[in-house]
């Protein structure tokens, strides 16, 4: 699932620092993190990751099998201001935007084989298996 911010007022740089600590995280995870986190970028971030939570739920995905898949924070436009300077010259501001991408991804479950061993090698005991050891163990 994805969720977009456009035009957040804040330079791309200051907002990067809030993505580096939740990108790969799982949606569980990345929640208090944001909470307690003391940089102004970390509400919208919350509030983004929020909203992408809510359009995976409309979709039928599980909120516990949601991950951050990718958080990309891009230059959004610049406004340009002046601000006045010695000896009636002017100096040139700029107000950076950020443009915020949040894609949410679905953990993937290993797969049981037909056999009764997963798909990455490991051996899964069969019933018969339990029950002759239950019987030695009671002899």
């Amino acid at each position: 699932m994805r969720a977009f911010l456009k035009n957040y007022r804040q330079a791309p740089r200051k907002v990067r620092l809030v993505a580096g600590l939740v990108k790969g995280k799982s949606v569980e995870e990345a929640i208090p993190i944001l909470d307690f986190l003391a940089k102004r970028a970390g509400f919208p971030v919350k509030k983004l990751l929020l909203s992408a939570v809510a359009n995976a739920l409309q979709v039928g995905i599980e909120k516990e099998n949601l991950f951050i898949k990718e958080l990309r924070i891009d230059k959004g436009i610049v406004m340009k201001r002046m601000m006045p300077a010695a000896m009636g010259t002017g100096h040139r501001i700029n107000k950076r935007t950020s443009h915020i991408t949040l894609i949410l991804a679905e953990k993937v479950q290993p797969k049981v084989s037909a056999k009764g061993g997963s798909a990455f090698g490991g051996k899964k005991d069969n019933k018969k298996e339990i029950k002759n050891k239950v019987k030695i163990v009671k002899k």
